[in-house]
């Protein structure tokens, strides 16, 4: 199944669409993943830049070489250390998930939840800061909690990956 039909699909049933990605996947389509939720949360800062340059004068192209090297570069590092820090914690708590099944479930909750940074991305490029922005941005971060969350005890059950 498709991976854009696979994210809107796990709004509605999370856990039989992750064990469908993590059973079977390898490190290469983790890391896929990863880069494409990272991918999409830097096109969200797009609008965001814009406004920045437009109201304040700032420089587009130094706001998004910014954006890009956080997003592309260290973000995938820090999420991999996220992930064996949470799979460490789940450890001592009685998980029996692996490594690899720790990081796809923060990788794939991460590309779940890149739409709404999206829709977070253009309503403070268009609206700018405020309660909507505000909300959206909620939305985002709680529907990665969610679906982290919910990734994350499936894959210390012992899923076989």
């Amino acid at each position: 199944m498709s991976v854009a039909r696979d994210i809107v699909l796990a709004y509605v049933r999370p856990r039989p669409v992750f064990l469908r990605r993590v059973t079977g996947a390898r490190d290469a389509q983790a890391l896929a993943l990863l880069m494409a939720a990272c991918l999409l949360i830097f096109v969200s800062r797009g609008p965001v830049a814009q406004r920045d340059a437009i109201e304040n004068g700032a420089d587009f192209r130094i706001a998004m070489g910014g954006a890009m090297f956080a997003w592309l570069f260290i973000m995938p590092l820090v999420a991999y250390a996220i992930a064996g820090a949470s799979h460490a914690l789940a450890r001592l708590a009685g998980g029996r998930g692996t490594w690899f099944t720790a990081r796809v479930a923060l990788f794939w909750a991460l590309l779940v939840a890149s739409p709404l940074w999206l829709l977070n991305g253009l309503t403070l490029g268009f609206i700018g800061p405020g309660i909507q922005a505000d909300i959206v941005g909620l939305i985002a971060l709680l529907a990665f909690l969610v679906h982290w969350v919910i990734n994350l005890s499936i894959a210390e059950k012992g899923v076989a990956a």
